[in-house]
């Protein structure tokens, strides 16, 4: 179980840019925790969150759709943003899947050591 927060070092941010998060979408829960834990026991991700019930409006072959999806947000570091995404299109259903790479401009000392140490160098 992670260590309880220190308010002390509540107002304590870095700027490492060491960390981006990759953001994409699923068509179901299923799919989407299987990619997460594939990508974290790979150590390519420390922690991915998986966010049920989105709604997508898209415009795809020239008709408008409106689909149920599932939101992932894996957190990794810089170094490995091309192999997650690399990973997560790999065996997604999708024909082209949304794979958005976040720069992430500071956070936690604490949660940002945690993010290093969790993931491969590369």
């Amino acid at each position: 179980m992670p260590e309880k927060h220190d308010p002390s070092k509540a107002a304590a941010v870095i700027s490492s840019g060491e960390v981006v998060v990759v953001y994409t979408t699923f068509p179901s829960f299923e799919t989407a925790r299987a990619a997460a834990r594939r990508i974290v026991e790979q150590r390519l991700a420390a922690c991915v969150n998986i966010v049920p019930g989105t709604v997508a409006v898209y415009a795809w072959e020239g008709a408008l759709h409106e689909d149920q999806e599932v939101v992932a947000v894996f957190k990794t570091r810089r170094s490995l943003w091309a192999a997650v995404v690399h990973a997560v299109c790999e065996g997604h259903p999708y024909e082209n899947p949304a794979a958005l790479v976040l720069e992430v401009s500071g956070g936690s000392p604490g949660y940002i050591d945690w993010l290093l140490s969790s993931t491969e160098e590369t």
